[in-house]
């Protein structure tokens, strides 16, 4: 059972991806993916709260949680899709881009993280242990 909660959230963290890709990537226009750094950050950002908020939590089902973070979370985020943007970067020799790119998904997703540990903390009626 807990296989098709985990199917369940990583479909519908897929079609998110796709839909947030498509309705901000033409914005960007080519040359940089913007609509992937965007969705690793706020995918860092939702799996820092959900996993903070749920592990400190007897109210959130191991069949949710594993829905909210392996499945929808995996689902959504893109981290091999980071990857082959940021090779191909390099072998087009964009290396500032490429450089760019890497340093701001890495450094602000790892900060989205800390800000979803302390959004779920800020509204969690008791802190979860570390």
């Amino acid at each position: 059972m807990l296989y098709l909660f985990i199917a369940i959230g990583s479909a519908l963290g897929g079609v998110t991806r796709y839909a947030v890709g498509a309705a901000l990537q033409p914005r960007f226009g080519p040359g940089f993916p913007a609509a992937t750094l965007l969705i690793n950050v706020t995918g860092s950002l939702l799996l820092g709260f959900l996993l903070r908020a749920a592990l400190g939590s007897t109210s959130v089902s191991p069949e949710m949680r594993a829905l909210l973070t392996t499945g929808f979370c995996g689902g959504y985020t893109t981290f091999s899709t980071f990857s082959y943007e940021s090779a191909t970067l390099i072998e087009s020799g964009q290396y500032g881009r490429a450089a760019t790119y890497m340093l701001l998904s890495v450094g602000v997703s790892l900060l989205a993280t800390f800000a979803g540990f302390a959004l779920a903390g800020a509204t969690l009626t008791h802190r979860p242990r570390p």
